[in-house]
């Protein structure tokens, strides 16, 4: 089979290398086509990406419970004659009265004043937290401890600093027995956070923040040992984490957490339950919309390329219709003929796919340079670039040369 094939393989070649020109424009349409696939598909799987990172940094399992704080003292009045904001009696209704409930904590973030010793860089943020915030932030120690229930009993003046700000605060030098000074309190470091990725997709509702840069103590000593200098216009805490146990469904938790905070709230709208489960079906919805339009937009390109095929390919076979009579009158039967030309138009869209998948390498890279996008060329996506391009060629190389097989051979050797 091999041996029959192949010479009409370079038959095919030597065909299109005597119209070099000609057949580079006809595969100019399967280029771009395969091309603006494979960058399309590689855009849609670098957002992907970004997205399952942001998501997994939430947690799947998680529900996530944020302020919405007043911005001047007179929208806090008006809060204030409705609703006490975000509250520790909401955090005791949420804990008591939802089921399936793994962990909780509620959180307290502000930004210090005065930071020693003193960085050059953006000051780290303070949240305060109980200890169970490790396993809801499924966060690593990597130097040192997490803190207990006893120091956050307690109100021990100890914390846990993110990557950046221990780099920021205390250099590359082992931080752990050091102490850092914000406002007016000394804090003595008792751990270091692993680096956590920081992405640049934001969510609805969440505060984006970086929590590599973070100064975490215990709930307690922030609620007792320091005091926010916009302390008026802030909720008694200003988050909850929570997270679900193994089998619950976190979104339909979420909707019994909403209801209880609606109830003591009086439907103000002065918090956000924000959802991670939900949050990531809903973008794979839009994304999934997305990779749908692009892929048809890509493929308009590779239906005009298939029709370039085929206008070439009937316009070869009329310039070589005084050939295919003496092939006919030699013994070449009507399959020969088919075949010829076939492997001609795939010839055509196997180069024109090898040639955009390098463009669409390329194209894919320059997006990523110029509009600073994640992109990620999968295997999957050259693939099916590839197998559509050869698709095209058989399908639009196929009717050309059925036409070649049906010419009479007697009346195509008097063809001029």
């Amino acid at each position: 089979m091999l041996a029959n094939i192949l010479p009409e393989v370079l038959m095919g070649l030597n065909s299109l290398l005597v119209h070099k020109l000609r057949s580079l424009l006809t595969m100019l349409g399967i280029i771009f086509g395969v091309g603006s696939v494979v960058a399309m598909l590689a855009i849609t799987a670098g957002t992907q990406k970004e997205i399952m990172a942001s998501i997994d940094q939430l947690g799947v399992n998680n529900i996530l419970i944020e302020a919405k704080e007043a911005v001047d003292r007179n929208e806090l009045q008006a809060r204030r004659q409705i609703s006490p904001g975000l509250t520790f009696r909401d955090f005791r209704a949420i804990s008591e009265n939802v089921p399936g409930l793994a962990a909780i904590t509620p959180r307290k973030r502000f930004k210090p004043m005065r930071v020693l010793p003193k960085t050059a860089q953006e000051p780290p943020t303070l949240i305060g937290v109980d200890p169970s915030y490790l396993e809801i932030q499924n966060v690593k120690v990597v130097e040192g401890r997490w803190f207990n229930d006893v120091e956050n009993r307690e109100s021990t003046p100890v914390c846990v600093l993110g990557e950046s700000a221990k780099v920021n605060l205390l250099g590359y030098d082992a931080a752990v027995g050091k102490y850092v000074k914000i406002n007016d309190t000394w804090l003595q470091v008792i751990g270091v956070l692993a680096s956590q990725t920081t992405v640049d997709v934001e969510v609805e509702g969440l505060e984006v923040i970086n929590r590599n840069n973070l100064v975490i103590a215990p709930l307690n000593t922030v609620m007792r040992r320091f005091e926010d200098n916009n302390s008026y216009l802030k909720d008694e805490i200003d988050g909850i984490y929570i997270k679900v146990a193994d089998g619950t469904d976190s979104i339909e938790t979420s909707g019994v957490v909403s209801a209880i905070l609606a109830a003591t709230h009086k439907d103000a709208g002065d918090f956000t339950v924000v959802v991670p489960a939900g949050v990531l079906e809903q973008k794979k919805r839009v994304q999934n919309i997305f990779t749908i339009v692009m892929i048809c937009i890509a493929g308009i390109s590779l239906l005009v390329g298939g029709i370039g095929i085929m206008n070439i390919m009937l316009a070869t076979v009329l310039e070589r219709t005084r050939e295919i009579g003496i092939r006919r009158a030699i013994g070449a039967r009507q399959r020969d003929i088919v075949r010829q030309f076939l492997t001609e138009a795939i010839l055509i869209s196997i180069l024109g796919g090898l040639m955009g998948i390098a463009f669409g390498f390329s194209l894919s890279w320059i997006i990523a340079a110029a509009a600073g996008w994640a992109t990620v060329v999968t295997t999957a996506s050259i693939v099916v670039a590839f197998g559509v391009s050869v698709g095209i060629g058989v399908l639009f190389g196929a009717y050309p040369a059925v036409q070649a097989a049906k010419l009479d051979p007697i009346e195509a050797i008097r063809y001029e």
